[in-house]
């Protein structure tokens, strides 16, 4: 399945801290759960600003989620924050060369990316993406509305992976409860009322199947 860029940071017109991709038959997802995934430390080793391909290990406790999503027709959504960008340590054309390179990796593994949406925005970065809490930067939800929008998809009975409280807050913000780390220091954690507790990755796998 391929995507289609809903904004292209890199042309002339588009938001220039934004990257929105979406399956080209998005509309199938209308009414279904989400698998959201933060992508730097729970789809690929988190290497700091990991900017080429060769930075990029994919972490195989992620792939069996991802590919049972996939079976049964729920769109897999990442949404990264990427303040390199701002920061001028990276720019979009690498970002899309780690993404192209994410997906060959993935599709050796039988699991697919439905949507992708990454944030350059960053208070301490350089103009004119230096913007301090921004609607689409993590811990804020904009990403996952966008989300949303774009496919109609089923908030309350969506997962979200992170390593991260940035990563939960934001889910959480957006309507979602249940939330799964594969790092060992959230497990147990609960961050709001109205969420459950952080639980391990594997026990994602086992929800969607």
């Amino acid at each position: 399945m391929s995507r289609r860029a809903v904004n292209d940071p890199r042309l002339s017109g588009a938001d220039p801290g934004l990257w929105v991709e979406v399956a080209e038959d998005a509309a199938r997802f209308a009414g279904r759960p989400a698998l959201f995934l933060d992508r730097d430390g729970v789809i690929n080793e988190d290497t700091g600003y990991p900017s080429r391909p060769e930075h990029i290990r994919i972490l195989e406790e992620i792939v069996e989620p991802i590919r049972r999503a996939n079976a049964l027709g729920w769109p897999v959504v990442v949404v990264t924050n990427q303040s390199g960008v701002a920061q001028g340590l990276f720019g979009w054309d690498d970002f899309a060369d780690v993404t192209a390179h994410i997906d060959a990796e993935l599709a050796t593994r039988g699991a697919r990316l439905d949507l992708v949406l990454a944030c350059g925005y960053y208070g301490n970065g350089r103009p004119p993406l230096n913007v301090a809490d921004h609607a689409m930067r993590k811990p804020n939800s904009g990403m996952f509305v966008e989300a949303g929008r774009l496919t109609g998809l089923d908030f309350k009975r969506s997962l979200m992976v992170g390593d991260r409280d940035s990563d939960f807050q934001a889910a959480i913000g957006a309507g979602l409860s249940r939330l799964f780390s594969p790092a060992p220091d959230y497990i147990g954690l609960r961050l709001a009322p109205t969420a459950e507790p952080v639980r391990p990755l594997a026990e994602a796998a086992e929800l969607i199947g």
